[in-house]
């Protein structure tokens, strides 16, 4: 309609109701909305369980010396995180038939029990088999939170509240990654390592009464019950128990065993995945041809870019920078904090601005992975001008993956068919920490052949540092690929939609 001719007063009228209804609907999808009332009672629930698993994830890093120290078992050091990792992907898979059995109510309190046992265990282990079995039972735990905790979203809150809440959800890892260091080194350092896993269990107890009180018993949406997918359950743990077994050793004919037996299994999941006829991920997810696939595709190389990083970067600072042990990991802590940051300030996007948040993810890691590649290596006093450009790229790869994460996350929801929802929220804890194992992996491979080990030394080290960003920017370089088919699909079904 031609504004000349509308009267100015119903002109300036229309002007009017338009302004209220956008702020209308700025307060049922702003942060307001996400953090008042009930809504914020549930927030503080789903985004607790994330940082319950996280806080100990980095918890258990950093008091791990002294539990040796005082109970032995150094020789199975690095299993304290295989099999976290392992039973953390096996409680992801299973969260969605735990979803379907139990409700979201009950399915968030026997996770929330589970992690607090595991924590008991851990809390008062004798000897190191004990202590092993305790992170079995609390990655089991946490697995389950991790994943309930995104799949309880679209569950609890109005569509349009998604990307808000996954960027909250998903921003617990920045403040896991401040607090947890910081809390596992001060019992570490008074010499009580275990009432840092004592000081857990209440926060697992009142998570789980929040549950009780805020949380449907039942799902709207019953989803049908399957029989559990174990051979693909059983070919994704012993993947990532390869990957794991192969990189604890520092000869490079196991890391290599390692990775080709990951490789393998992961070959036989996709052809029992592809057969089967009741699934462990959503249709499509295996294929980059598929929206899903796609999306899958874009978090694990995010995901990876991030690991890399996150595992060698406190190492580098002391050697190459001389950074202090706690200055060192807070400024690691940096990607995290960029994370956390980014998927805050794009949670409220929409339209083009969403298409341009997605992009920026492997922009910004390819231009941080490039910048730590040849800054990294280059050893220094460790004064402000040497430091900062490190800072600033690791803040830069961290706020990519923020930018991207909420926007991705909620398209899994949005393109995932209508009986397969609570199977593709499950998903996306088992994409994201099977590509962290796998990283994580890779990096130590990568490191060791470079020379950490060998020479070692300010030299090996250096030459470890400037080869891992340099492999690892590859995985944003491919990110920049598949994020351009997120994108072309995404506008796609738009505009179908719009027809």
């Amino acid at each position: 309609m031609d504004k000349r001719h509308i009267p100015s007063g119903h002109y300036s009228q229309t002007a009017s109701e338009t302004s209220a209804s956008t702020q209308d609907r700025h307060s049922r999808t702003g942060w307001a909305a996400l953090l008042s009332g009930w809504n914020g009672v549930r927030s503080l629930a789903l985004a607790g369980g994330v940082v319950l698993h996280a806080i100990n994830v980095y918890i258990a890093t950093t008091i791990l010396p002294s539990v040796v120290s005082d109970i032995g078992g150094i020789d199975y050091y690095a299993w304290n995180t295989t099999l976290f990792v392992a039973a953390s992907i096996l409680g992801s898979a299973l969260s969605a038939r735990l979803l379907t059995s139990a409700g979201p109510r009950s399915a968030y309190v026997i996770a929330s029990l589970v992690f607090a046992i595991g924590t008991f265990i851990c809390a008062s282990a004798p000897s190191m088999p004990v202590m092993l079995a305790g992170r079995l039972i609390q990655g089991l735990g946490g697995g389950f939170l991790f994943a309930l905790s995104y799949a309880m979203i679209r569950l609890v809150f109005d569509e349009a509240l998604w990307p808000r809440a996954m960027a909250l959800v998903s921003g617990m890892w920045g403040v896991a990654t401040l607090v947890g260091p910081a809390v596992g080194g001060i019992f570490a350092e008074l010499g009580v390592w275990r009432a840092a896993f004592w000081s857990l269990i209440p926060a697992a107890v009142l998570f789980a009464l929040l549950a009780v009180a805020v949380l449907p018993k039942r799902r709207a949406d019953k989803g049908e019950r399957s029989p559990l997918p174990l051979a693909q359950l059983v070919l994704l743990t012993s993947a990532v128990l390869a990957v794991s077994f192969g990189s604890v050793s520092s000869t490079l004919s196991w890391n290599i065993a390692g990775l080709v037996a990951a490789a393998v299994l992961t070959a036989l999941l996709v052809a029992t995945e592809g057969r089967a006829r009741h699934r462990l991920l959503p249709e499509g997810a295996l294929r980059i041809t598929t929206a899903l696939g796609a999306l899958y595709a874009t978090m694990s190389l995010l995901a990876v870019a991030v690991t890399s990083g996150e595992i060698f970067v406190p190492l580098f600072l002391q050697v190459l920078h001389h950074q202090s042990p706690l200055a060192a990991g807070y400024l690691a802590a940096l990607m995290a904090a960029g994370w956390t940051l980014g998927s805050i300030a794009s949670a409220g996007a929409t339209g083009k601005s969403i298409r341009y948040a997605i992009l920026a993810g492997p922009i910004l890691g390819l231009a941080g992975m490039a910048a730590l590649a040849v800054l990294m290596p280059i050893e220094s006093t460790g004064g402000g001008l040497a430091i900062t450009p490190i800072c600033l790229a690791l803040v830069a790869i961290g706020l990519g993956v923020g930018l991207a994460w909420p926007h991705l996350l909620t398209r899994v929801f949005q393109v995932a068919s209508a009986g397969e929802q609570a199977l593709a929220a499950a998903s996306i804890t088992t994409v994201q920490l099977f590509a962290t194992a796998l990283g994580a992996a890779l990096a130590g491979m990568v490191a060791n052949v470079a020379g950490l080990t060998d020479p070692g030394g300010i030299a090996g080290t250096a030459s470890a540092a400037g080869w891992l960003f340099g492999v690892f920017a590859l995985a944003p370089i491919l990110g920049v690929f598949t994020v351009l088919r997120v994108v072309r699909l995404h506008a796609r079904t738009a505009e179908v939609q719009e027809v």
